[in-house]
């Protein structure tokens, strides 16, 4: 993409409603703009961001075995009246009345809609396990939306459903999801801790949340500093070896960490040495449930079972906040000038500057290494503006591309461009297929 055809609306100035970092630069490098209170438009830049966080999702959710499909965002009132959740959720759902007086809702979560898609379809424990999911807009009537996209009204969201026969199995969807959302953040660049949290209006009695440290997030948390070490890394687990996704799980939560919502001081001090007892904020950005027959005990989602018996079956619901991961990624990885992506979730793989826009040999330069790096499957984003180059500098730094390369004429007649890595600031002169050579081998293509 060549700058001078691409719309980035940028800000110089911040805006007075933004409180927090990701959303004064989501706003200043224009990613999104707000349309009403809680609801955004994402933009370009912002909308490239979005769907690289949901390709790894998808990626790692089909790692795991789980299938896509897509739900409608509207649903029935009566669906969720048989599961009883439909007036106990609270004025945060957002009913609406068609003109034929039918009540519909615009739907926060899906565990009604896909418990009801599953008893129309599935009848034998043959059939299982399945895991469904989806990646859906949803809504929530938030009373006070705040912090731009961390706390919106409307939200991008991966919803995954389990059905399985019986609670062993059950719990090794459970321990499935929190393999795969490990890898996922990771991915991402993220450590996202898993948490002991409380499960809410979705229900049931295990469940943990994957928390994002960060001094604005929105939730108090409790922990072991010891865990802060721990990684997935390299390491290869076999999604249908239960005994060593339980291993996993075992790793990750034998230590302390826990939402306010189940901090318990006592517990807190006695497992937990005092100078490893931390205390701070954590931004969710993603949670696994275990509710069991919940949803499929009202609702009628029974399988027949090996000796002949209709049981119902037993679920478990799992998300990933899509939308939010954008502002959690900002919150983690941003200087004073502007964003600092991770590889793994860039808009553009690398940004050229040209000092000299209309010198011959720089432009030839640049049509060069942009044609360089489209050849090796890149998307650099070309600077080709008669902006200078300060302001040029300024731009590429607030929208935060990992890597820079710089095309000036004094560099050019040594036969060199200057490649600059964003996030610590260092620069090596190389030649114009060196760099070109050396932004494929970190994207690793």
């Amino acid at each position: 993409m060549r700058l001078s055809r691409y719309f980035l609306p940028v800000l110089k100035e911040t805006p007075a409603e933004a409180q927090i970092a990701s959303h004064r630069l989501m706003l200043r490098a224009g990613m999104i703009k707000q349309a009403s209170a809680g609801i955004y438009s994402w933009l370009p830049l912002g909308y490239k961001v979005l769907r690289n966080i949901e390709r790894i999702v998808h990626e790692e959710q089909a790692r795991a075995g789980h299938i896509a499909m897509l739900m409608p965002t509207l649903q029935s009132a009566d669906l969720w009246r048989e599961s009883g959740r439909y007036d106990a959720y609270g004025p945060e759902m957002l009913r609406i009345r068609d003109r034929h007086e039918r009540d519909l809702l615009f739907g926060p979560t899906n565990e009604e809609l896909i418990t009801d898609i599953f008893r129309g379809h599935v009848s034998s424990y043959r059939e299982l396990p399945l895991t469904l999911y989806h990646i859906q807009w949803k809504f929530r009537d938030e009373i006070r939306p705040r912090f731009g996209v961390m706390r919106g009204r409307e939200f991008y969201m991966k919803d995954g459903y389990s059905f399985d026969l019986d609670r062993e199995g059950a719990l090794h969807a459970y321990n499935r999801h929190f393999v795969s959302y490990l890898r996922t953040f990771e991915r991402m660049g993220l450590q996202a801790i898993p948490m002991q949290a409380e499960s809410g209006p979705i229900g049931g009695d295990t469940t943990h949340e994957f928390l994002v440290l960060a001094d604005t997030g929105e939730s108090e948390v409790f922990y072991d500093a010891a865990v802060t070490d721990i990684r997935m890394g390299a390491r290869d687990i076999a999604y249908d070896d239960r005994a060593a996704c339980q291993a996993v799980v075992d790793e990750f939560t034998a230590l302390y960490a826990r939402t306010d919502d189940t901090h318990e001081d006592a517990v807190f001090e006695a497992e937990v040495p005092e100078d490893r007892r931390r205390r701070g904020r954590g931004i969710e950005v993603g949670q696994i449930f275990y509710f069991g027959t919940k949803y499929s005990d009202p609702m009628g989602a029974s399988v027949t079972d090996p000796e002949g018996h209709r049981v119902p079956v037993h679920m478990g619901s799992h998300g990933i906040g899509v939308s939010r991961l954008v502002g959690a990624l900002i919150e983690a990885f941003h200087d004073e000038a502007g964003i600092t992506w991770p590889e793994g979730v860039t808009p553009f793989h690398c940004g050229i500057v040209n000092l000299r826009q209309g010198d011959a040999a720089t432009d030839a330069a640049c049509e060069g290494l942009y044609a360089a790096l489209a050849a090796k499957g890149l998307e650099p984003l070309y600077d080709d503006t008669e902006e200078r180059a300060g302001a040029k500098f300024a731009t590429m730094d607030l929208i935060g591309l990992p890597w820079r390369i710089t095309v000036g004429p004094r560099g050019l007649k040594a036969g060199k461009v200057e490649l600059t890595s964003r996030r610590t600031g260092e620069s090596e002169e190389l030649s114009p297929e060196s760099a070109a050579d050396r932004i494929a081998q970190i994207y690793g293509v």
